[in-house]
Parts: structure tokens; C-alpha cells; sequence
């Protein structure tokens, strides 16, 4: 089904499903038709219809949310978000939505806070790392372009901010902060320009005798390659340690549970600050069932990447998305030490 021209925001629903129960997953598939279909009118008239009796709903809330944005209403589309980020504090997706709809608008520090409660939230949110990045190069914009306004001399400025706008696209284009996928900050173009440069090093050892007598070796040594990895790569090792590490998660087993991590996780934050949040969310929960499927698992000798589909529910929220653990092996344990989610 062939989705609006709004990017981001249709990653953000990607991964939020939210269900009360079997039956309402009918009205949802309908507004969401409609919203694919771009008869905008319908599906607003037929979320309001459901919210009339299910005023509390996440998902249609969020649904409504994203029709009301392509309409173009953007003070209902955000007043929808906020509403849902306050009821449902544990949900980055309506934060990174409010940050699309403030950047639209060229409100850049109130698309900055939102991204940065949607990276409280969930921590290992990459989306909105992104996202954050895009929007300091567009108040990194405003800034240089206010410099040369005041001092139009600055032979500094003008390729800074020349730099920008050619990555960005030109200044009367906000929404492009909130597409993910856009090119890197600032800082990185100089290090990719100077990458192609060694390229020019490798045409000079193409001795023929050299690739000559490998051909004969390749063939050989390739078959055998093959067979030696499964045996020797350890795959399950990795999918076990998810499994017990969403096992312990959904007991609320907080020593099993931490002790899944590597010492030195999350990166940025300190472990303490960690988990006492993690003891929060989770202990506070009533009932947490995590399972996982769809594994998809890379080994390089002690680090694995893990990936699979999770589908995550506690109490009367359900989230099913994809996930990513990269891990490494430690005194024959496979640990987590890295976490991340989405597409």
C-alpha cells in the first residue's frame, strides 16, 4: 500500500501497534486504509466515530494524528500528540512525530526538546537520533546565516553554512529535518571527501602473476570455507542469550535481566542512572510479556548482531517491532552491548 509523502512519519507508525483487542483491528486496518488511500475526510470521520466510544485508544489517537498532519492541520495534529505523549509517557513515537510537525513549521528548538524526550524515553530510539541531528544543522543554519546578516565579512561562515544548505536542501524547506535517512551532519562531509583519495593506491598492485596462481587455490580453498563456518560460527550461543535476556524481562527478574548487558552499557549514561530507570519501568508494570521472533544472526568471531522481531506487551499496551542487539562474548557469555530499535 503506497504510504503519503511523509517520510518519517510513517516510520514512527511502523513501529507503534498498538492493540486493545482482536476485534478493534478491523477499525484500525479502515482508517488506515483510508489514510493509504489518501481519503483523509473518511478516515478522520471514522476515527472519530471509534474515539466517540474509545476515547482512550493509543493507536487510533496516533492514527488521527498522522491523517490530521497530511491534511495539513498541523495545530490538531499536534495538540493529538501532546495528549498522547502525556497519557502514554513510555512511548518515543508521538515525541519524534511532534518533532516533525515543530520542524515543519521551523520551530527547530521545540523539535529539538521533543526529540530529546522521545531519547528519554527510549534511549536506543535511532530514529530519533537522526532526526536530532538534522535539526541542530538546521539551528546551526539559523545561526550563520544571523552571523552573516550581522557581519558580512566572515569569510568563515559562508562555506559553513554553504555546507549545510547543500546537504539539506534550500532554507525554505523545513520539513526536510524530519526525514530520516537524509544526509550526514555537518561534520562528516570533510572525512568523506577525503575517502575516495587512498582509492587511487589499488591500481597499482595488479601483478598478473599474482592473480595467476590464486585462481587455481581459489576454488579449493572456496567450497571448503563454506562448510567450516556453520560448524565453527556459534549462532546459537547469541539467539539463546535473547532469549533468556527477554525471558528474565518478562518475569521481571532484574538481576538476570542486567546481568544480560555488558558492564559498561548504555554508552553515554551511567549504569547506575540505567537501571535504576529500567527498575522503574519494569517493576511498575503489572504483567510484561516479551517475545521474540524472526531471528536474523551475523557472527565475526566474539561479536554478534542479533536481529529480530519484537513483540512487547505489559498491561493494556502491546508494541511489536524490530530490534537489534549487537553483542560480544565474554568469558563464554554472550552480552548486550549494544540495543537498538526500529526498521
Amino acid at each position: 500500500m503506497k504510504r503519503p509523502s511523509a517520510p518519517l512519519l510513517c516510520m514512527a507508525i511502523a513501529g507503534l501497534l498498538l492493540f486493545s483487542s482482536a476485534s478493534r483491528a478491523d477499525e484500525y486496518a479502515d482508517v488506515d486504509r483510508l489514510f493509504g488511500e489518501r481519503q483523509f475526510a473518511d478516515a478522520i470521520q471514522k476515527a472519530d466515530r471509534y474515539l466517540a466510544t474509545n476515547p482512550k485508544d493509543a493507536r487510533m489517537r496516533f492514527l488521527k494524528g498522522l491523517v490530521l498532519s497530511e491534511q495539513g492541520k498541523v495545530p490538531e495534529a499536534i495538540d493529538v500528540f501532546v495528549k498522547l505523549s502525556a497519557d502514554h509517557p513510555e512511548l518515543p513515537e508521538p515525541h519524534n512525530n511532534l518533532a516533525v510537525l515543530y520542524g515543519k513549521q521551523g520551530q527547530y528548538d521545540q523539535a529539538r526538546r521533543s526529540l530529546e524526550a522521545a531519547i528519554r524515553t527510549n534511549p536506543s530510539y535511532a530514529t530519533a537520533y537522526e532526526n536530532l541531528g538534522d535539526v541542530y544543522a538546521k539551528l546551526a543554519s539559523q545561526a550563520y546565516s544571523k552571523a552573516l546578516q550581522i557581519d558580512g565579512n566572515n569569510t568563515k561562515v559562508t562555506p559553513k553554512l554553504a555546507m549545510i544548505r547543500e546537504l539539506f536542501g534550500p532554507q525554505g524547506q523545513p520539513s526536510r529535518v524530519a526525514v530520516a535517512g537524509a544526509s550526514a551532519p555537518p561534520p562528516r562531509p570533510p572525512v568523506v571527501a577525503t575517502a575516495p583519495a587512498p582509492v587511487s593506491t589499488p591500481p597499482a598492485p595488479p601483478p598478473a602473476a599474482t592473480p595467476a596462481s590464486p585462481p587455481a587455490a581459489a576454488p579449493a580453498s572456496a567450497p571448503a570455507a563454506k562448510p567450516a563456518a556453520p560448524a565453527h560460527v556459534d549462532t546459537k550461543g547469541p539467539q539463546a542469550a535473547a532469549v533468556a535476556w527477554a525471558a528474565a524481562w518478562s518475569r521481571k527478574d532484574m538481576n538476570a535481566y542486567f546481568a544480560a548487558y555488558t558492564r559498561d552499557f548504555p554508552a553515554g549514561k551511567s549504569r547506575k542512572a540505567w537501571e535504576a530507570e529500567r527498575r522503574a519501568r519494569i517493576v511498575g508494570k503489572r504483567s510484561i510479556d516479551v517475545d521474540l521472533s524472526d531471528f536474523d544472526i551475523e557472527v565475526k568471531g566474539d561479536r554478534a548482531t542479533v536481529e529480530f522481531r519484537q513483540a512487547y506487551k505489559a498491561d493494556n499496551l502491546k508494541i511489536s517491532g524490530h530490534k537489534r542487539l549487537e553483542m560480544v562474548r565474554s568469558s563464554g557469555r554472550w552480552l548486550i552491548q549494544k540495543e537498538s530499535t526500529g526498521s
